[in-house]
């Protein structure tokens, strides 16, 4: 049995006719398009790589802190973790105004859940980077550490959503091939 997209129950021959989701069979459901784009590409989509890379950046830094003692990977886990931070409320602007905006995108309930995830990200990057500002290199061991796990593990599962909504739902893609 296999679901589609604009059913809510399992296709099966001895089921009949599935029925339809009212929600997909609403005529906003398949606007998915980008509303905030640059010659067709979404803006989300292009900021969200800086802070996602930032992160990872950050819990390298707090690892080769705790590895070498050397105060420059906790300055570089400062900037990394900042950068992070102000980059990801960027992104996360853009992707709030998308959600907002395009009808299709704020009818599926799978934007909802990225949403939410991307914003418990948000709220541990921020505490992560206000957490370094008074001692850098006393504010690694432990709980830098722990924070930057914790928001590599949040970026992690926050970017598998993303990814479902546009390879599965092909959200802010265009759907007429040109860009």
């Amino acid at each position: 049995m296999a679901f589609t997209p604009e059913t809510s129950a399992p296709e099966s021959s001895e089921a009949g006719a599935a029925r339809v989701d009212p929600i997909s069979a609403q005529p906003h459901f398949h606007r998915t398009e980008s509303r905030i784009a640059v010659a067709g590409h979404p803006v989300h989509a292009m900021l969200v790589t800086f802070p996602i890379a930032l992160t990872m950046c950050t819990l390298g830094a707090d690892g080769f802190y705790w590895w070498t003692g050397d105060s420059f990977w906790a300055r570089a886990a400062l900037w990394a973790s900042g950068m992070a931070f102000l980059l990801g409320l960027a992104a996360g602007l853009a992707g709030t105004v998308e959600l907002l905006l395009v009808p299709g995108i704020r009818a599926r309930a799978a934007s909802w859940t990225h949403f939410v995830l991307a914003m418990m990200l948000l709220s541990i990057l921020g505490a992560n980077w206000g957490y370094r500002l008074t001692g850098y290199e006393e504010a690694v061991l432990p709980w830098g550490v722990l924070l930057s796990a914790l928001a590599a593990g949040f970026t992690t599962v926050t970017g598998w959503h993303g990814g479902k909504l546009v390879f599965d739902y092909q959200i802010g893609t265009s759907r007429n091939g040109r860009g």
